[in-house]
């Protein structure tokens, strides 16, 4: 691959966000193809299962596409779902910042043919939705004066989509929303801006009968996601917790090194010291040393220290040293965020699973920039202690998961009439109640819940949908 690398058929020009001038040199459409083959039979974890395509038949988007195993899983979905890529800019400053371009509010698609229910899911602390007074749960019925719920043409889905899904900076589109609470609709003005993501939020302590419980919504793992965790476990352990809920329904992964040090500080030292937290598998031309590191393929320990990836590294991370650990999960509870469910239940940790399935991403990658996209390939699987990381399918609660046996806990949907970390809210009431009973409330999940991105459901319906932009459809998970 690294004889075609970096031949653009439209070269960039100026500094990457180091200072470093991209390496770019002119080049053609097939030059890019020809690395996308090259650099897919290299890495790609199922190379052989790839139908060999000709280089000048197709586009670089289309010919990335085909660059993909078409086997299926046990349950019948694409052995494949997580083959995607981003803008780089835009990928580099989500990833190195935590910075988007948006309203700074991810939406819940309930239905995305008519009647369509969109619902707000989550709001960052800040943004132009949260200045705007939206919340958790309002439900969005217009934009720029198109009936959200009832439009029938393409040409006002097309209008929806612009306004909620295709957000450019500077931008600014009328949204209407019906708040939490019922009433009339309440129209705002929002503009696109660059959304700084908060990774770590409402950390509180839920006083039981039983003790104290600790709660946070982890809702991606960013580099900012270091200090935020440290801060979060510190304020828990002061507050001399015997329990914890981590709140993971909207988190779609990242970086591993983020999620090791999250399994530490809940472990502790006692479970987590010296023992395996996953150990990545390359394919089958790569079975001593990572392709893209040249490291050996030893197992990565759990972090007892930070990384340096938002805080100072080195320095010895808290933990609350918990034997159990409640996880609120739904289909955005993807790729870093279930190896640390999996890791966990590698080393003897019970995982209380409340909600539904995870997105059942046990592959990862390292992104990988040719020519301004940044390519998103299946490149490793991640196994635990025990050897295992076989949950394509994702993680249930009820169902078989490895060597560690039944995920324990409950299936309940989520819940828009409450914002993350009240009590009331179903899947954290679900957890206290589990907590105390060890029975699950008698609640069952609906059919709104399904495979989605970040919060964000997505409904294979006849035309026309709503639609939310493509490189959300991948969870990213790096080490």
């Amino acid at each position: 691959s690294s004889t075609f690398a970096n031949q653009c058929a439209a070269p960039r020009t100026g500094t990457d966000p180091n200072g470093r001038a991209w390496p770019d040199v002119q080049g053609t459409t097939t030059d890019e193809n020809n690395f996308l083959r090259s650099w897919s039979n290299e890495l790609y974890l199922w190379f052989d299962e790839i139908v060999d395509v000709d280089p000048e038949s197709l586009s670089t988007p289309e010919y990335f596409e085909v660059m993909k195993t078409l086997e299926t899983t046990p349950s019948g979905a694409p052995k494949d779902q997580f083959h995607f890529t981003r803008d780089t800019d835009e990928f580099l400053a989500f990833s190195q910042s935590g910075v988007v371009a948006g309203y700074g509010m991810d939406l819940a698609i309930l239905q995305s043919s008519v009647p369509r229910v969109i619902r707000v899911a989550l709001v960052q602390p800040g943004s132009p939705a949260a200045l705007a007074g939206l919340e958790r749960g309002d439900t969005i019925v217009e934009t720029d004066g198109v009936d959200v719920v009832n439009a029938p043409t393409q040409e006002e889905v097309d209008v929806i989509n612009d306004a909620l899904f295709r957000i450019e900076l500077g931008v600014s589109h009328e949204i209407g929303v019906v708040p939490r609470e019922g009433g009339d609709v309440v129209r705002v003005s929002l503009t696109g801006e660059e959304i700084t993501t908060v990774p770590v939020q409402t950390v509180k302590t839920i006083d039981t009968p039983s003790g104290p419980v600790g709660y946070f919504a982890f809702h991606s793992h960013i580099q900012p996601a270091e200090d935020g965790l440290f801060q979060a476990i510190e304020q828990l352990r002061g507050d001399g917790i015997v329990d914890l809920v981590v709140d993971l329904r909207y988190n779609g992964g990242g970086l591993l090194s983020i999620a090791g040090q999250l399994g530490y500080m809940i472990a502790g030292p006692a479970a987590a010291q010296g023992r395996v937290f996953e150990l990545l598998e390359f394919n089958s031309k790569h079975p001593i040393f990572n392709p893209v590191t040249g490291q050996r393929l030893d197992p990565d320990l759990f972090p007892t220290t930070t990384q340096g990836l938002s805080r100072p590294a080195g320095e010895p991370l808290p933990s609350v040293d918990l034997e159990r650990v409640f996880m609120l999960t739904g289909p955005g509870t993807c790729s870093a965020s279930e190896s640390v469910f999996n890791a966990l239940r590698g080393i003897g940790v019970e995982v209380v699973q409340i909600g539904t399935n995870t997105c059942g991403k046990p592959y990862g990658f390292y992104p990988e920039d040719n020519c301004g996209t940044t390519y998103f390939s299946i490149q490793f699987r991640g196994v635990n202690a025990q050897g295992w990381g076989d949950y394509a399918d994702g993680f249930a609660p009820g169902i078989e998961a490895g060597p560690s046996g039944v995920v324990p806990g409950c299936v309940v949907s989520d819940d828009f009439d409450h914002v993350l970390g009240d009590p009331a809210e179903a899947r954290l009431a679900a957890a206290l109640t589990f907590r105390d009973t060890g029975a699950c409330p008698e609640v069952a999940a609906t059919s709104a819940d399904g495979p989605g991105i970040d919060g964000v459901r997505i409904e294979k319906a006849s035309v026309p949908v709503v639609e939310a932009p493509a490189w959300r459809q991948g969870a990213w998970r790096t080490p």
